[in-house]
């Protein structure tokens, strides 16, 4: 069916010279076209995928997967143990990872339903619809495909990242070969460790406002910025560590910038919050000034005791209810302008 591919083709550069709307048979060579060019683009990047081996107008010819004539069966037909599940789960997103950073490509309808199992690996099949990393929807495509993801696996008991996580480990420039693995580790033990009663209402409200947020793909897109830069320096006077999921702006991992919008991010968020030894003898800011509310503030670091993962859900909760404490009794703005406009209006007259 083409009726819906306006979208997956519309703005990309690679068919700028258009394409017959009206013409669906005409499109399928189009189609054709487009998945040759990335299944060639998925298997230079090293990703499993189907061989492209010829294209004749709208016939690709791809390499068979399966065995004995057998043709592999499909991620959703497969039963998994939930050890199995947990490293698909991790081989997809560093597929997914690999898609965005190498090559350059979002799949765009990345399911159970287009993953292939075979021989306990899994190959990713369907990218016709791929668009490429620039294209004028791949954000809310990738933001689609790691809510699939999440959810299929979610069903077998693996602790998934929540979908800004997900989508910030594909897009974060700053993580290299070199801190993934470190990255990784700590992004699923902050997953293990969350469970779904843990998670409050008011998180799967922001998840929820994220999978539909407009997100600026690079600076030139970006407008006020001013206020952003303004709002981020009062997150920083709290623990911006903990308001990651409260606040507005999130386009900071995809153009490359700190939490903050002070500079660039060359060192992931997420290994500096967790790591704060590391930082300590880099001379980071980010950990002075995060230390600086906390109960140990007359405590020199290596004094202080290792803090449990129970303390910090602990402070985590705490923090949330302060928050949602304040947030109970602020004046609205407009409250606040009646009140400044009544002294002077009984002095007038």
């Amino acid at each position: 069916m083409f009726k819906d591919r306006d979208k997956y083709v519309s703005g990309e550069f690679r068919f700028r010279h258009g394409y017959c709307k009206g013409n669906p048979r005409k499109m399928v060579k189009t189609w054709a076209e487009k998945e040759m060019r990335n299944l060639i683009r998925l298997n230079t990047a090293g990703i499993p995928c189907p061989e492209p081996v010829m294209l004749r107008s709208h016939v690709l010819v791809m390499a068979f997967i399966g065995k004995n004539d057998m043709p592999a069966p499909l991620l959703k037909n497969v039963p998994l143990s939930e050890s199995k599940a947990r490293e698909i789960y991790l081989d997809i997103i560093h597929y997914m990872r690999r898609m965005y950073q190498d090559a350059r490509l979002v799949h765009a309808d990345l399911s159970e339903f287009n993953i292939l199992y075979n021989n306990g690996q899994i190959y990713i099949i369907d990218v016709s619809q791929s668009v490429e990393h620039d294209h004028p929807h791949a954000l809310e495509f990738l933001r689609k495909d790691c809510a699939n993801v999440n959810d299929y696996f979610v069903k077998y008991g693996v602790a998934v990242m929540t979908v800004r996580e997900l989508f910030e480990f594909v897009t974060d420039p700053s993580i290299n070969p070199d801190n993934m693995d470190a990255y990784l580790e700590k992004a699923m033990e902050i997953a293990a460790h969350r469970t779904e009663e843990e998670r409050s209402n008011q998180d799967k409200v922001d998840e929820e406002v994220f999978k539909k947020a407009y997100i600026p793909r690079t600076l030139n897109e970006v407008k006020n910025y001013e206020r952003d830069i303004d709002l981020m320096q009062k997150l920083k006077e709290e623990d911006m560590s903990l308001n990651t999921q409260q606040d507005n702006i999130l386009y900071q991992t995809v153009t490359g910038l700190k939490k903050d919008l002070s500079g660039a991010q060359t060192v992931p968020d997420l290994l500096q919050e967790c790591d704060p030894k590391q930082n300590d003898g880099s001379g980071s800011d980010v950990d002075s000034g995060d230390d600086s509310g906390s109960d140990y503030e007359e405590i020199h670091p290596k004094d202080q005791a290792p803090v449990s993962e129970i303390d910090k859900k602990e402070r985590k909760k705490q923090v949330k209810e302060a928050q949602r404490e304040k947030r109970k009794n602020k004046i609205p703005k407009h409250v606040k302008k009646r009140k400044e406009k009544a002294p002077k209006t009984k002095k007038a007259k």
